[in-house]
């Protein structure tokens, strides 16, 4: 999270603070963590929550409205979702409360899912200036895009349009099974989380071994590629895109190698849809978490 002066461009944080998510205890334990990680961000700022004119959350999905306020069901938090006996976190969540309990204690807040406000700050700051056809992509512990078409970002019914990450790629190996119980979907196949999975190795120790000549870890990364640069194809062939802004710490972490990879996935299928069409690493690089929510304030 961080804190900015009302009005302000990108380079002007003031206060941030970064922990991992809490995942035990009540349902509430995230919100509450929230609201004590605002409280330290304000004291080093020198200022009250009190004097907070607007909060803006970009949160991981997906989300589900209870009474117009969201709740967040994301199977990378929630234990509850794939069942017990294949749950891999310590908590039985389907449904975390996040905008009331935020709402309650902070006045007007706007929730938004994490990469929909992503594409908005790569829109107002980064590499997606100037697109009214274009997508961000986030991949790294899970994969999320946002989407503008015409001008107008897609949100749908509930905040959740965009969640391509749960797509369907293929059948899938049985270890391809994602936290939300789906075996073959994209995040099951090349997430953050998923890789060890399936390889043996994180994606920096995979991707390593590919630069070094290893033709095992190099035919993986191939893979790799082919599954989420078909994704970025699909997005294009249906939405008719004309920009893809990619971050996430698999992807910004190794973009050098792994981009022209997914260019060619996309650039090399049905001239008519991917002519000049364009991936591009994300413009506020590591960053972007940040300015997505400041951009939800604003």
């Amino acid at each position: 999270m961080a804190l900015a002066p009302a009005g302000t461009d990108r380079a002007a944080l003031v206060a941030r603070r970064s922990e991992p998510t809490v995942k035990e205890g009540p349902p509430d334990a995230l919100a509450r963590q929230c609201l004590r990680m605002v409280d330290e961000a304000c004291a080093e700022a020198g200022i009250s929550r009190a004097q907070l004119q607007s909060t803006g959350v970009a949160s991981c999905g997906p989300f589900v409205l209870q009474d117009g306020m969201v709740e967040v069901s994301t199977p990378n938090i929630c234990g509850g979702l794939p069942g017990a006996d294949r749950s891999l976190l310590p908590n039985d969540w389907t449904r975390i409360p996040l905008q009331a309990p935020l709402a309650e204690a902070l006045g007007r807040v706007n929730v938004q899912n994490d990469a929909v406000a992503a594409l908005v700050a790569e829109r107002r700051w980064g590499a997606l200036q100037g697109q009214d056809h274009c997508a961000y992509v986030t991949w790294s512990t899970g994969v999320g895009v946002g989407l503008c078409v015409d001008g107008s970002v897609l949100r749908g019914k509930n905040g959740n349009a965009g969640h391509a990450g749960h797509s369907f790629s293929s059948d899938g190996p049985p270890e391809a099974t994602c936290g939300c119980g789906n075996v073959g979907d994209v995040e099951s196949l090349v997430a953050g989380n998923a890789i060890p999975r399936r390889w043996g190795r994180d994606a920096g120790g995979l991707i390593g071994a590919a630069r070094e000549g290893d033709a095992a870890a190099a035919e993986a990364v191939v893979q790799m590629c082919r599954v989420l640069g078909r994704m970025l194809y699909n997005l294009v062939a249906i939405l008719d895109l004309q920009r893809i802004s990619v971050g996430g710490s698999v992807f910004l972490h190794h973009q050098d190698f792994l981009l022209p990879r997914l260019q060619a996935e996309v650039s090399g299928r049905l001239p008519a849809l991917t002519g000049g069409v364009l991936v591009v690493p994300a413009g506020l690089g590591h960053q972007i978490g940040d300015y997505a929510a400041l951009a939800m304030a604003g």
